[in-house]
């Protein structure tokens, strides 16, 4: 039984307000994928703040249409599903990277990150980048560490004078 129109409206404005706010998104081909299989993506991408969304093509134009993945509208072709980032760039594209690693049928198609397309290749590069937590913690390492070098040397002058008058102490 197919969707109604009131449905159908639905779901596109459904899409279109998390496509709003989503800071990247990826389409994968998820041909040979059973039900619990897609069931399993989704509960992944829900733990990671991912929205996974399997729609018709032409519903899917027009979800994107005025949002910055409009220029994924010409790459809608077979059974795509289209997950977008919420919490981090990244998370999108590890879920689906994650996920293809257990089961090989579902193939990145293209991803977009601030309104520019960019090919399947790009899917890993993306899922590469750093969680919010991490980068922060990256952060505070590398403003750590002149702090701490500089506390290791002006710590080391005094402990050196201390070794070298133990040093003359034995000596005598």
């Amino acid at each position: 039984m197919g969707l109604s129109l009131e449905q159908k409206k639905r779901m596109v404005q459904e899409v279109a307000s998390v496509a709003a706010d989503a800071h990247s998104a990826v389409a994968a081909e998820y041909r040979g994928l059973t039900a619990g299989d897609m069931d399993r993506l989704r509960v992944k991408a829900r733990e990671s703040g991912v929205y996974v969304k399997v729609l018709k093509n032409t519903l899917a134009k027009r979800a994107v249409e005025g949002t910055e993945f409009e220029c994924m509208s010409e790459g809608f072709e077979g059974p795509l599903l289209i997950a977008f980032s919420q919490e981090d760039p990244g998370s999108a594209a590890r879920v689906i990277r994650d996920f293809s690693k257990e089961r090989e049928q579902l193939v990145v198609k293209m991803v977009s990150v601030g309104g520019e397309l960019y090919g399947a290749a790009e899917a890993e590069r993306l899922a590469n980048l750093p969680t919010y937590d991490e980068a922060v913690s990256r952060l505070m390492a590398t403003m750590r560490a002149p702090v701490q070098k500089l506390a290791t040397t002006l710590n080391e002058v005094p402990g050196k004078l201390v070794r070298t008058l133990a040093a003359v102490k034995d000596a005598k």
